[in-house]
């Protein structure tokens, strides 16, 4: 195969994804179930944090961002974090390790009446079960965004979303950012 077919093969497979997605009504009634309890978090006063690893952090970081700066109309800030900062992440994954560094944070800032939006391609990142945990101890609503079924975090969500796709995570993760638009739109749209 040579590097055009493979690019080829890429959009085709990312198709492929995007189509089942797109016509999964469970899905994408889970994608306006979970974002409905991402606006009542914020309209009682709660607010969102996200946690996940690699490209999922970046996730995590991104979906905060729209959230607390602005995505596509001009509104107030909403309440959202990610749990992204080194220096909180290398002092917890060396005193308690990397499994509770997603937790410690929820254990600091989250309470009763907020979100933590977990992400995770498989669902069973250590430190993202600890973090839906601590979140659930809490009195939290806990969202998963997931793929392969879900994994352990399907026990410990109210709502998952959760991607119909069993290779690689970067498809998971392409629909990843896909959902977290979705949800971004939802809410701006409900202020």
């Amino acid at each position: 195969m040579n590097s055009n077919q493979r690019i080829q093969q890429h959009f085709e497979e990312a198709a492929q994804v995007l189509e089942r997605v797109r016509h999964d009504e469970s899905l994408i009634q889970a994608i306006a179930q979970s974002g409905q309890r991402l606006i009542d978090t914020l309209a009682g006063g709660g607010k969102i944090i996200s946690c996940g690893n690699g490209g999922s952090m970046s996730d995590a970081m991104h979906f905060a961002e729209e959230l607390s700066g602005r995505y596509r109309e001009d509104r107030p800030g909403l309440a959202a974090i990610a749990c992204s900062d080194p220096s909180h992440i290398t002092c917890v994954g060396n005193d308690y390790g990397f499994d509770q560094v997603f937790a410690r944070f929820i254990q600091a800032l989250g309470k009763q009446g907020d979100a933590l939006v977990a992400i995770s391609t498989s669902g069973n990142s250590a430190n993202v079960l600890n973090a839906a945990r601590a979140a659930r101890e809490l009195g939290m609503t806990v969202i998963g965004l997931t793929g392969r079924g879900g994994g352990e975090l399907t026990a410990l969500c109210d709502v998952q979303v959760s991607i119909p796709w069993e290779g690689y995570a970067d498809r998971v993760q392409e629909m990843h950012i896909k959902v977290i638009h979705a949800w971004i739109d939802q809410i701006e749209r409900a202020q």
